[in-house]
């Protein structure tokens, strides 16, 4: 679960990691009423990153100027997202740029602590321009990251006197909030000196979707559509991507081989939904009706290998919801006579070839079935 950058900042406040006094405003006439002093800058407010490159970030001196500006920024598209929200954040002088982040490593299979003195630029870039410049150190899950810890990467960092003190409350802050909301990412950058103190310019923070059942009071997660709302409603994993063939697998391994080969034959999803293992009539009845809801969709793929998973089951629910799309049925596995047989008798052939049954969808959505 992904978090806007002002609520990302709003969580960072709380936990006395120093950010620039900002609001957030959806039409541009309600800058005029903000108790802010200028220079503002307004930041795009999306879940994507890129935001500066296109033209979503912009430095503004004056009231009237902020707002021509936010005009400017309101309704634009970047990556896909369309900017309803603007952040409008006091501007700060900054003197030196650093990168800090806690984030899961999959590899030493615990959080880890990752800083650089050159910020302000992804942190990719430098990783492989400039690898020596990244500091990245494993934290033990039973010791924790301790103050001893934010001094020495502070000093790594060239940080002395008040600032090296400065960093490093911020460091332990930033551990202190990656474990209390379960986050998968807290980053900050750039975390700046500006005007004689040390700020979180920046901030980007992930929390793992495995643990929202324990928090409470996070704001709802805007990267779900309203039908991946409904698919989480009904226990369904679904995915909405930008084609017109909408996808209905069992098992996660199936349906990413699904898309391969949807794609190679020249196919382009609407969306994906795994049913999972064991599914039963009634997920089936509620998959169907999720995936062929999105606008655009014009053929339906349904690739089922039955372990857990009963073909009849499939094959009762697909019956008791018949899409308003054409649609290719590769069904095989359990139970698998009685599932071609519920089927058949509702006039719905399946294949047990699944690229056959791939190349008659993307024939389909194409209208030539």
């Amino acid at each position: 679960m992904k978090l806007h950058e002002y609520q990302a900042k709003e969580i960072f406040a709380r936990y006395s990691i120093p950010v620039q006094k900002g609001a957030v405003v959806r039409h541009p006439e309600e800058i005029l009423g903000l108790d802010l002093q200028y220079p503002v800058v307004l930041k795009a407010q999306v879940l994507v990153g890129g935001r500066g490159k296109a033209g979503g970030i912009k430095l503004a001196e004056k009231p009237s100027e902020s707002v021509e500006k936010a005009r400017a920024i309101l309704g634009m598209d970047i990556k896909g997202e369309r900017v309803t929200r603007l952040l409008v954040a006091e501007a700060v002088d900054i003197q030196q740029e650093y990168y800090l982040a806690f984030t899961v490593d999959r590899a030493t299979r615990c959080l880890v602590v990752v800083a650089s003195a050159s910020g302000g630029i992804d942190i990719e870039e430098v990783a492989r321009r400039t690898p020596e410049k990244i500091v990245k150190e494993p934290i033990d899950p039973f010791l924790g990251f301790r103050p001893f810890h934010a001094r020495q990467i502070g000093r790594r960092l060239g940080f002395a006197d008040a600032h090296l003190g400065a960093f490093a409350r911020i460091a332990e802050s930033l551990y202190q909030l990656t474990t209390d909301l379960d986050a998968e990412l807290a980053e900050i950058n750039p975390l700046a000196v500006a005007g004689g103190q040390v700020i979180a310019v920046d901030a980007k923070l992930i929390i793992d979707d495995n643990a929202l059942y324990r928090q409470k009071g996070l704001p709802e997660n805007e990267e779900l559509t309203g039908l991946e709302r409904d698919a989480r409603t009904h226990d369904l994993s679904y995915v909405e991507l930008d084609g017109d063939i909408a996808v209905i697998g069992n098992g996660a391994g199936l349906v990413m081989s699904t898309l391969d080969m949807l794609d190679h034959f020249g196919g382009r999803p609407a969306n994906v939904l795994d049913v999972g293992g064991g599914a039963s009539e009634e997920a089936m009845k509620q998959a169907l009706d999720i995936v062929t809801r999105k606008p655009g969709v014009r053929a339906l793929f349904i690739n089922i290998f039955g372990g857990i998973t009963r073909c009849d089951d499939i094959a009762r629910g697909l019956v008791a919801n018949l899409p308003q799309v054409p649609m290719s049925v590769r069904l095989t596995g359990t139970n698998e006579e009685e599932g071609r047989q519920i089927l058949q008798q509702a006039g719905i052939s399946a294949s047990v070839d699944p690229e056959e049954a791939a190349k008659k969808a993307v024939v389909l959505a194409r209208g030539q079935g």
